[in-house]
């Protein structure tokens, strides 16, 4: 059996302080501040100021507004239906949101909107995999293992970049 090496570092960001957990080096979990799902302390290894400097890195130019898609390699667990649900995550467009019942069917599943939303919070790499922009029926902010209000602060600060990329608003 191959023994994986677990470690863990914390930056800070405009939603408060976040916890990357890396399996041998890669990115296995993002947690916020009071995250609904996050892992015990005992599950996070050893801390590592200096961990994950690429995901440091891109999370910086996010934030800034300068990077819309995450290139990273992630070490995710999880069921094969949740594999599925994140991989569609991935495929909301910066800026967008898309309501449960569509992603269900995106994953070829309509039926199973309630499964998408258990698999959606289930995410453990919130940000990187873009779970914030899912909604809920008629565009209503639902559910957030962070938090709605950090999650309204995603979509806020997608929607500004992309309005000010279009010309929508004036850049600063």
């Amino acid at each position: 059996m191959r023994v994986v090496t677990t470690s863990h570092t914390v930056v800070d960001s405009p939603l408060g302080p976040l916890t990357l957990r890396a399996e041998d080096g890669i990115l296995s979990g993002l947690f916020m501040t009071a995250h609904r799902h996050g892992p015990a302390a005992d599950m996070l290894g050893v801390r590592d100021e200096n961990g994950l400097p690429a995901v440091r890195e891109q999370l910086a130019a996010y934030f800034a507004g300068s990077l819309r898609v995450f290139d990273l390699p992630l070490a995710l667990r999880g069921t094969e239906f949740q594999q599925r649900v994140w991989a569609a995550l991935r495929e909301i467009p910066y800026g967008a949101t898309t309501p449960y019942g569509e992603l269900a069917a995106a994953i070829g599943r309509p039926a199973a909107v309630r499964a998408v939303g258990l698999a959606n919070g289930r995410n453990p790499v919130s940000i990187v995999v873009p779970c914030h922009r899912v909604v809920g029926a008629g565009g209503a902010l639902t559910g957030y293992g962070g938090g709605v209000e950090r999650k309204r602060a995603l979509l806020d600060l997608e929607r500004g970049v992309a309005a000010g990329a279009a010309g929508l608003v004036p850049s600063t």
